[in-house]
């Protein structure tokens, strides 16, 4: 329990540093990211560039997470497709401002605690939402799965961030925003010590 104070006392003086090091201006046009798995079971690491089949490369970073656990808007937007493909499976794509989308793969097909691909359409998306719909960061958009070319692997959801139609690194935003929201549960349940 010291040990995780520490490390969240550690946490919130690198993050107040940050944010108060930058310029008043580049603090507030900073594309920043709310983490679109806010659950303290997704694991995710840096893998962009790693080599996939067929001589592709990997153009984001998995989210890994139990089956059906939440997945939200990373920042507002609206939303600009949803699809289903045989490499991406269930997806959604959002875009930002200034020139960001955000894109979710491998959405939940199946009956949640099976891997039957029957699951119905409340279990991949909220069933409210339609294209050109706008929507708010942290608003539920769906549920981590294995569908498309993830079927029969660990679930996860494939998180890509596009800067004017080019996928670009998103590792470093999603680790800000992992742990701004690290600190926050940190914070609610007042395990950070402030004296």
């Amino acid at each position: 329990m010291k040990l995780r104070r520490i490390h969240a006392f550690a946490l919130m003086v690198g993050l107040a540093t940050a944010i108060f090091a930058l310029p008043a201006q580049a603090a507030e046009d900073e594309f920043t990211l709310v983490f679109p798995q806010p659950s303290e079971a997704t694991e995710f690491v840096n893998s962009w560039g790693n080599a996939r089949s067929g001589g592709r490369h990997h153009q984001g970073t998995d989210l890994l997470a139990p089956q059906m656990t939440p997945v939200v808007a990373a920042a507002d937007g609206e939303i600009k497709k949803f699809g289903n493909g045989p490499r991406s499976g269930y997806y959604i794509v959002i875009s930002h401002r200034d020139g960001y989308e955000t894109w979710y793969m491998h959405m939940n097909n199946d009956t949640p605690g099976t891997d039957d691909g029957r699951g119905a359409p409340e279990y991949t998306y909220v069933a409210t939402l339609e294209v050109g719909d706008t929507v708010e960061a942290g608003e539920l958009l769906g549920y981590v799965g294995d569908s498309g070319n993830a079927e029969g692997s660990v679930h996860h959801t494939h998180f890509e961030l596009h800067l004017n139609g080019r996928a670009i690194n998103p590792y470093p935003f999603l680790k800000v925003a992992w742990e701004r929201w690290e600190l926050e549960q940190l914070i609610e349940r007042q395990e950070v010590p402030f004296s």
